[in-house]
């Protein structure tokens, strides 16, 4: 594996980017329609859910494209975490300090995903629960104060990992090769993990709301 690792790496920094990053900011657009629908928020992202799950041939590309990609930057990810020597206490700079919570939140993420996966996509697929009743799964996961506070955990680590993850891919892939290319990198990623945090805020208090504990409000022939 030592020979080919160059290869391994450049394939787990391209997935993270394609289709992973796809991944994670899919699931913010669609959540988002929860908080940008209003009052009728819960329709909203009860019509997003449904037109996702028709897309053509959607179970392959979940698996294929989704799945199996996650699967395998998140397995070698684990094995870069604990392969890498992080000399935080001895070298405390910016960058330093960014390459060690990349691997911290890379270890949250997907013990995240596979939860957040078990509890929303395997449920549906095994019969507990409709994609109707998703609002109402998400109300209740955030109406819950210990879940409400570990998903803003897995939420903001993945923001962060996907953010500073950009960030490396591109000095990695020859994109920022230079120190004032780096430093507007920064800026620009900083803004992106920022502004995509408060967006999945939002969105978890609008799934507080009373509209999302119900499905009998929803129009179902829409």
């Amino acid at each position: 594996m030592t020979g080919n690792s160059y290869y391994y790496r450049k394939l787990h920094s391209l997935l993270g980017v394609i289709p992973v990053g796809f991944f994670l900011v899919e699931h913010l657009l669609t959540n988002y329609e929860a908080f940008r629908g209003g009052a009728d928020g819960h329709q909203s992202f009860i019509d997003k859910v449904h037109w996702l799950n028709n897309l053509p041939l959607v179970l392959i590309l979940e698996i294929v494209g989704i799945g199996l990609p996650i699967l395998y930057h998140g397995v070698y990810g684990l094995f870069v975490a604990f392969q890498a020597r992080n000399n935080v206490s001895n070298y405390g700079y910016f960058r330093n300090v960014m390459f060690m919570l990349q691997r911290v939140t890379g270890v949250i993420t997907l013990i995240f995903i596979v939860w957040h996966v078990w509890s929303t996509r395997i449920q549906v697929a095994l019969g507990h629960t409709t994609h109707d009743e998703l609002g109402v799964l998400m109300h209740d996961i955030f109406t819950n104060p210990v879940t409400f506070t570990l998903y803003l955990i897995g939420v903001i680590s993945s923001v962060f990992h996907f953010s500073n993850g950009m960030w490396s891919f591109l000095v990695s892939w020859g994109i920022t090769v230079g120190p004032r290319a780096q430093r507007v990198s920064t800026y620009i990623w900083i803004g992106v993990f920022v502004a995509m945090s408060v967006m999945f805020v939002l969105t978890m208090t609008a799934f507080t709301d009373p509209q999302f504990s119900d499905t009998s409000v929803l129009d179902l022939n829409k």
